[in-house]
C-alpha cells in the first residue's frame, strides 16, 4: 500500500465511525422526539437515515477492505447483494433529498395550505415512488451483469466486464446520472430558489418596519441603533448563505462520481484522483447526517432533539439541508 491508500484507509476508519454515531444520533433523535414524528417531513428524515446506516454497514466496510487487500471481498454473490445496494441507495438518497426540498417549498411559500396539500398519504406516495425509481436502476444493471468489484474504486458498484457491451453500458450510466443527479438537483435549485425568493421578500418587509421604527424612536442609544442595522444585515445574507452552502455542498459531493466515470482509463488511473473521489464520497455520508440533525431541531430550538412542547409550524423550520450519500464511489 502506498501513501495515499494508507491515508485513504485510515479516514475510511475514521468516517465509518463517525458516520455510525451521526446516524444513529439522528435515529435517537427522531425516535425520541413525538413532535418530530408526527411532522411529514419526519418519514423522509428517516428514510435518509436509513440509507445512511445500511450504506455504512455493508458498503463502507467491504470498500475498506477492497482498499487494504486490493481485491474483491467476499464472494460474487456478497459483491453482487453489496453493488445493487449501493445503486439502489444512492438514488433513494437523492431522490428522498429532492422530496425534502419539495415539502419545504411547500411549507414556506404555501404556509396555510401546508396540511392539505402534504399529509402523510402524499409523502408515503413520493417515497414510493422513489423506492421505484430507485429500484429499477440496479435491477437492470443486475440483469444485464453489470454489477461487480471494481478495481479502480476499490468497492463493489456499477461495473461492465465485458467490452462489447461498452455504449450500451454508458448509455445506461448517463440515464442514471440524468434521472438521478440531475433530476434531483434541478428540483433542488427550482425549490430552494423559490424559497429564498418568499425569504427575500419577508426580509423587505422587516426591513421597512426597521427602518420606520427607527425614525420614530429618535431617543435610542446609538449602540441600539448599530444593533439593529447590523441584525438588518445578517438578516438579508441569512437565507442566501444556507441555501447557497446546500446546493454547494450538494454539487461537490457528487462532481467526483459524476466527473470520473466518463473520464479515459489513463486519467482515472492516477491514483489522487482515486483518492479524492473516495475520500469525497465518504465524507458526504457524514456531513448528510450532520444536516440530518439540524433539520430535526426547530429554529430557536437550543438541542439535538428539541423538546416535544415546541409547536412550530413547519415552514419555521431549518432546511433539509444534505448533500446525498455516495458510497463506493
Amino acid at each position: 500500500m502506498n501513501i495515499w491508500e494508507v491515508t485513504l484507509a485510515f479516514v475510511v476508519v475514521v468516517l465509518i465511525l463517525v458516520s455510525l454515531l451521526s446516524n444513529v444520533l439522528v435515529l435517537i433523535c427522531f425516535l425520541y422526539s413525538a413532535d418530530i414524528r408526527k411532522q411529514v417531513p419526519g418519514l423522509f428524515i428517516l428514510n435518509l437515515t436509513l440509507c445512511n446506516l445500511l450504506m455504512t454497514v455493508s458498503n463502507m466496510p467491504l470498500t475498506l477492505a477492497g482498499i487494504i487487500y486490493k481485491s474483491q471481498p467476499g464472494g460474487d454473490q456478497v459483491c453482487h447483494t453489496v453493488g445493487f445496494l449501493e445503486t439502489f441507495l444512492t438514488t433513494n438518497s437523492m431522490l428522498s433529498m429532492a422530496a425534502l426540498s419539495i415539502d419545504r417549498w411547500i411549507a414556506v411559500v404555501f404556509p396555510l395550505s401546508y396540511h392539505s396539500k402534504m399529509r402523510y398519504r402524499d409523502a408515503a406516495l413520493i417515497l414510493s415512488y422513489t423506492w421505484l425509481h430507485s429500484v429499477s436502476f440496479p435491477i437492470v444493471a443486475a440483469s444485464l451483469s453489470w454489477v461487480g468489484f471494481h478495481h479502480l474504486y476499490a468497492s463493489c458498484t456499477l461495473y461492465n466486464k465485458r467490452p462489447e457491451d461498452r455504449t450500451q453500458f454508458v448509455i445506461f450510466t448517463g440515464v442514471f446520472h440524468t434521472l438521478s443527479f440531475l433530476l434531483s438537483l434541478i428540483i433542488l435549485c427550482f425549490t430552494y430558489l423559490k424559497v429564498l425568493k418568499v425569504a427575500r421578500f419577508h426580509c423587505k418587509r422587516i426591513d421597512v418596519i426597521t427602518m420606520q421604527t427607527l425614525v420614530l424612536l429618535v431617543d435610542i442609544h446609538p449602540s441600539v441603533r448599530e444593533r439593529c442595522l447590523e441584525e438588518q444585515r445578517r438578516r438579508r445574507q441569512r437565507a442566501t448563505k444556507k441555501i447557497s452552502t446546500f446546493i454547494g455542498t450538494f454539487i461537490l459531493c457528487f462532481a467526483p462520481y459524476v466527473i470520473t466515470r466518463p473520464m479515459p482509463p489513463t486519467v482515472r488511473q492516477w491514483p489522487r484522483i482515486r483518492v479524492f473521489k473516495s475520500l469525497s464520497s465518504f465524507i458526504s455520508e457524514a456531513i448528510e447526517s450532520r444536516y440530518l440533525q439540524s433539520q430535526t431541531t426547530p429554529l430557536g430550538g437550543s438541542g439535538l432533539c428539541s423538546s416535544g412542547r415546541s409547536r412550530q409550524h413547519p415552514s419555521l423550520r431549518l432546511p433539509a439541508v444534505s448533500p446525498t450519500l455516495l458510497f463506493a464511489l
